[in-house]
Protein backbone atom coordinates (compact mmCIF):
# COMPACT_ATOMS: atom_id res chain seq x y z
CA UNK A 1 0.00 0.00 0.00
CA UNK A 2 1.36 3.63 -1.07
CA UNK A 3 1.31 5.57 2.08
CA UNK A 4 0.67 9.54 2.12
CA UNK A 5 -0.08 12.55 4.47
CA UNK A 6 -1.61 15.23 4.05
CA UNK A 7 -0.60 18.63 5.64
CA UNK A 8 -2.81 20.81 6.18
CA UNK A 9 -2.79 24.49 8.17
CA UNK A 10 -6.82 25.47 7.53
CA UNK A 11 -10.32 24.61 6.04
CA UNK A 12 -9.14 21.76 4.67
CA UNK A 13 -11.25 21.85 1.31
CA UNK A 14 -8.46 20.14 -0.81
CA UNK A 15 -8.11 17.24 1.94
CA UNK A 16 -12.31 17.28 1.63
CA UNK A 17 -11.73 16.56 -2.03
CA UNK A 18 -9.04 14.16 -1.45
CA UNK A 19 -10.64 11.95 1.08
CA UNK A 20 -14.45 12.35 -1.60
CA UNK A 21 -12.02 10.65 -4.34
CA UNK A 22 -11.00 8.11 -2.38
CA UNK A 23 -14.28 7.29 -0.63
CA UNK A 24 -15.06 6.44 -4.95
CA UNK A 25 -11.93 6.16 -6.62
CA UNK A 26 -12.00 5.60 -10.80
CA UNK A 27 -11.82 1.55 -11.22
CA UNK A 28 -8.71 2.99 -13.54
CA UNK A 29 -6.59 3.63 -10.74
CA UNK A 30 -5.06 0.37 -8.55
CA UNK A 31 -5.94 -1.47 -5.91
CA UNK A 32 -2.84 -0.40 -3.51
CA UNK A 33 -3.94 3.19 -3.62
CA UNK A 34 -5.65 4.25 -0.67
CA UNK A 35 -6.97 6.97 1.48
CA UNK A 36 -4.30 9.44 4.01
CA UNK A 37 -2.86 7.73 6.47
CA UNK A 38 -2.31 11.02 8.29
CA UNK A 39 -3.65 13.94 8.41
CA UNK A 40 -0.65 16.82 9.94
CA UNK A 41 -1.68 20.28 10.96
CA UNK A 42 0.75 23.40 11.50
CA UNK A 43 -2.03 24.85 13.49
CA UNK A 44 -4.59 23.92 16.28
CA UNK A 45 -7.77 23.74 16.01
CA UNK A 46 -8.15 24.07 12.30
CA UNK A 47 -11.46 22.96 10.55
CA UNK A 48 -9.24 20.41 8.57
CA UNK A 49 -8.46 18.74 11.74
CA UNK A 50 -13.02 17.73 11.78
CA UNK A 51 -12.39 16.74 7.95
CA UNK A 52 -10.16 14.60 9.07
CA UNK A 53 -11.75 13.02 12.29
CA UNK A 54 -15.32 12.67 10.24
CA UNK A 55 -13.61 10.58 7.67
CA UNK A 56 -11.82 8.76 10.03
CA UNK A 57 -8.02 9.73 9.18
CA UNK A 58 -5.55 9.77 12.29
CA UNK A 59 -5.20 13.62 12.56
CA UNK A 60 -2.47 15.30 14.51
CA UNK A 61 -1.32 18.73 15.56
CA UNK A 62 2.51 19.85 15.09
CA UNK A 63 1.98 23.47 16.40
CA UNK A 64 4.91 25.24 14.84
CA UNK A 65 4.61 28.43 17.77
CA UNK A 66 5.91 25.44 20.08
CA UNK A 67 8.80 25.41 18.78
CA UNK A 68 11.97 27.53 19.01
CA UNK A 69 13.21 27.61 15.59
CA UNK A 70 11.88 26.04 12.03
CA UNK A 71 14.88 23.37 12.13
CA UNK A 72 13.12 21.82 16.02
CA UNK A 73 9.14 22.56 14.07
CA UNK A 74 10.65 20.27 11.43
CA UNK A 75 12.18 17.56 12.98
CA UNK A 76 9.33 16.72 14.99
CA UNK A 77 7.22 16.78 11.94
CA UNK A 78 9.65 14.85 10.13
CA UNK A 79 9.54 12.73 13.67
CA UNK A 80 5.52 12.11 13.40
CA UNK A 81 5.48 11.43 9.37
CA UNK A 82 8.66 8.67 10.22
CA UNK A 83 6.12 6.75 12.99
CA UNK A 84 3.62 6.64 10.70
CA UNK A 85 5.55 5.07 8.15
CA UNK A 86 4.57 7.83 5.46
CA UNK A 87 5.95 7.47 2.22
CA UNK A 88 4.38 10.64 0.14
CA UNK A 89 3.05 14.23 1.64
CA UNK A 90 0.54 15.96 -0.23
CA UNK A 91 0.62 19.35 1.04
CA UNK A 92 -3.24 21.37 0.92
CA UNK A 93 -3.65 24.60 1.99
CA UNK A 94 -0.26 24.45 4.30
CA UNK A 95 0.98 27.51 4.98
CA UNK A 96 4.39 27.05 6.34
CA UNK A 97 7.45 27.34 3.44
CA UNK A 98 9.71 24.11 4.37
CA UNK A 99 13.34 24.58 4.57
CA UNK A 100 15.60 23.05 2.14
CA UNK A 101 17.02 20.41 4.47
CA UNK A 102 13.62 19.05 5.06
CA UNK A 103 12.53 19.47 0.91
CA UNK A 104 15.28 17.49 0.43
CA UNK A 105 14.82 14.80 2.65
CA UNK A 106 11.46 14.33 0.95
CA UNK A 107 12.51 14.89 -2.52
CA UNK A 108 10.36 13.79 -5.36
CA UNK A 109 7.98 12.61 -2.77
CA UNK A 110 5.96 16.04 -1.92
CA UNK A 111 3.45 17.24 -3.87
CA UNK A 112 1.27 20.81 -3.73
CA UNK A 113 -1.10 23.08 -5.46
CA UNK A 114 -0.69 26.19 -6.53
CA UNK A 115 -3.68 28.73 -7.00
CA UNK A 116 -2.06 30.48 -10.50
CA UNK A 117 -0.75 29.18 -13.52
CA UNK A 118 2.85 29.23 -12.61
CA UNK A 119 5.09 30.06 -13.11
CA UNK A 120 3.37 33.03 -12.91
CA UNK A 121 2.43 34.92 -10.33
CA UNK A 122 3.90 32.31 -7.30
CA UNK A 123 3.73 32.81 -3.68
CA UNK A 124 0.65 33.08 -1.10
CA UNK A 125 -1.61 35.98 -3.10
CA UNK A 126 -1.80 34.30 -6.60
CA UNK A 127 -5.41 35.04 -7.13
CA UNK A 128 -4.83 38.88 -5.98
CA UNK A 129 -1.85 38.74 -8.52
CA UNK A 130 -3.47 37.74 -11.12
CA UNK A 131 -6.40 40.38 -11.07
CA UNK A 132 -4.06 42.99 -9.99
CA UNK A 133 -2.01 42.53 -13.40
CA UNK A 134 -5.05 42.08 -15.80
CA UNK A 135 -4.91 38.82 -16.74
CA UNK A 136 -7.42 37.39 -18.90
CA UNK A 137 -6.83 33.43 -17.51
CA UNK A 138 -5.56 32.39 -14.11
CA UNK A 139 -6.56 28.88 -12.61
CA UNK A 140 -3.91 26.07 -10.17
CA UNK A 141 -0.91 24.35 -10.64
CA UNK A 142 0.01 21.09 -9.47
CA UNK A 143 3.72 20.40 -8.79
CA UNK A 144 6.58 18.47 -7.05
CA UNK A 145 7.87 20.49 -4.27
CA UNK A 146 11.15 21.79 -4.34
CA UNK A 147 13.67 24.19 -2.63
CA UNK A 148 12.14 27.19 -4.18
CA UNK A 149 8.61 28.99 -3.54
CA UNK A 150 6.51 27.64 -5.93
CA UNK A 151 9.21 26.56 -8.79
CA UNK A 152 8.99 22.72 -8.70
CA UNK A 153 8.71 20.62 -11.82
CA UNK A 154 4.76 20.97 -13.28
CA UNK A 155 2.97 17.93 -13.16
CA UNK A 156 -0.38 19.57 -14.55
CA UNK A 157 -2.46 22.97 -14.95
CA UNK A 158 -6.25 23.75 -15.54
CA UNK A 159 -6.89 27.19 -16.54
CA UNK A 160 -9.93 29.05 -15.44
CA UNK A 161 -11.06 32.69 -16.83
CA UNK A 162 -10.24 36.04 -15.26
CA UNK A 163 -13.92 38.17 -15.33
CA UNK A 164 -13.46 41.52 -15.80
CA UNK A 165 -15.67 41.62 -12.91
CA UNK A 166 -12.86 39.61 -10.67
CA UNK A 167 -11.83 40.29 -7.72
CA UNK A 168 -9.56 38.29 -5.63
CA UNK A 169 -11.95 36.45 -3.70
CA UNK A 170 -14.27 35.36 -6.76
CA UNK A 171 -11.44 34.48 -8.47
CA UNK A 172 -9.91 32.07 -5.83
CA UNK A 173 -13.52 30.69 -5.07
CA UNK A 174 -13.85 29.65 -9.02
CA UNK A 175 -9.73 28.37 -8.53
CA UNK A 176 -10.41 26.26 -5.65
CA UNK A 177 -13.44 24.45 -7.27
CA UNK A 178 -11.40 23.52 -10.06
CA UNK A 179 -8.04 22.71 -7.63
CA UNK A 180 -10.78 20.34 -5.92
CA UNK A 181 -11.81 18.29 -8.76
CA UNK A 182 -8.03 18.00 -10.32
CA UNK A 183 -5.72 17.77 -7.66
CA UNK A 184 -7.26 14.19 -5.81
CA UNK A 185 -6.75 12.55 -9.76
CA UNK A 186 -3.18 13.80 -10.16
CA UNK A 187 -2.11 12.62 -6.64
CA UNK A 188 -3.64 9.71 -7.50
CA UNK A 189 -1.63 9.34 -10.69
CA UNK A 190 1.56 10.58 -9.12
CA UNK A 191 1.31 8.03 -6.30
CA UNK A 192 0.32 5.02 -8.93
CA UNK A 193 3.52 5.67 -10.63
CA UNK A 194 1.58 6.84 -13.21
CA UNK A 195 4.18 9.37 -14.54
CA UNK A 196 7.88 9.95 -15.47
CA UNK A 197 9.84 12.98 -15.57
CA UNK A 198 12.38 14.42 -18.42
CA UNK A 199 14.42 16.84 -16.71
CA UNK A 200 11.55 19.49 -15.73
CA UNK A 201 9.22 18.21 -17.82
CA UNK A 202 6.30 15.40 -15.86
CA UNK A 203 4.92 13.24 -18.06
CA UNK A 204 1.52 11.61 -17.09
CA UNK A 205 0.44 8.76 -18.24
CA UNK A 206 -3.04 9.24 -20.15
CA UNK A 207 -2.37 13.19 -20.30
CA UNK A 208 -3.84 15.19 -17.30
CA UNK A 209 -6.59 14.64 -15.49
Amino acid sequence: MTRFAVLISGKGSNLRAILDFWANPPIAYPAHLSAPVLVVSNRPGVPGLAVAEAAGVPAQVVDHTAFSSRAAFEEALDATLRRHEVQWLVLAGFMRLLSPEFVRRWAGRMLNTHPALLPAFPGPRGPADAVAAGVKVSGCTVHFVDEGMDTGAIIAQAAVPVLDTDTAESLGSRIRRVEHRIYPKVVAKVLAGQFRVEGRVVHLEGGGP
